[in-house]
């Protein structure tokens, strides 16, 4: 588990959306920090703060997620944080949910794609089976109030972000331009003395001797 989980790959993790941290007591548990950065989102410009906490067997199961930003209210979240989610369920094929294996957790998952799963979730609730039932109805049939309840989440975490945090900007956000890689302009400009690969003018006359025995024995 050591190769998949440790202090320094944390800090590898960091992006200008989400920060993660391990608790210095506890390698297991991380607390993270969570911008929703998506224009188009009523979550748009919150800073959720939330906890994930790894099992001994990771990466074979799945680490757990709870949010620590207080009175979320979404269909996918139950009261007390904890945060319902395909990604995190045990692997394979279950039949009572009908969720597929592809929709679970499996050893290729990391710490970035359940929190990008996450934020993704955010946005689109799965409602058919809620976590929070009342959340639920009020996003399907009073879309109006969940979205007032949502922004009026959002402007209360604005008001606990940690001092010299700020929401990244689009231009942070977007992906960076490969570097192009150099010809080297030296190869395509070889002269002619280059082109000879090492060769010398005394090579040839060996040929020319060579051929010249040749004719004298034909003779």
């Amino acid at each position: 588990m050591g190769a998949h989980l440790c202090k320094s790959s944390a800090w590898s993790l960091y992006s200008p959306a989400h920060q993660t941290q391990p608790d210095e007591r506890d390698m297991l548990r991380w607390r993270l920090g969570l911008w929703v950065v998506n224009p188009d989102s009523v979550w748009h410009g919150a800073y959720l703060k939330a906890e994930m906490k790894f099992p001994n067997d990771y990466p074979y199961a799945p680490p757990t997620f709870r949010f620590l930003t207080k009175n979320i209210t979404h269909p996918n979240v139950y009261a007390d944080g904890d945060l319902c989610i395909s990604i995190l369920h045990k692997p394979g094929d279950d039949i009572t949910s009908g969720e597929l294996a592809s929709e679970r957790w499996n050893v290729l998952h990391g710490v970035e794609s359940v929190l990008r799963s996450v934020l993704l979730l955010l946005d689109d609730p799965e409602i058919n089976s809620p976590a929070n039932v009342d959340a639920g109805v009020l996003y399907r049939d009073r879309r109006e109030e969940y979205d007032a309840r949502a922004k009026r989440i959002v402007a209360e975490s604005q008001q606990l972000v940690p001092p010299g945090e700020r929401m990244p900007t689009a231009e942070e956000l977007s992906p960076k331009p490969a570097a192009p890689v150099d010809d080297d302009a030296d190869f395509w400009n070889m002269t002619d003395e280059e082109d000879d690969f090492g060769g010398s003018d005394s090579d040839a006359d060996d040929f020319e001797d060579d051929d010249d025995d040749d004719d004298d024995k034909s003779r």
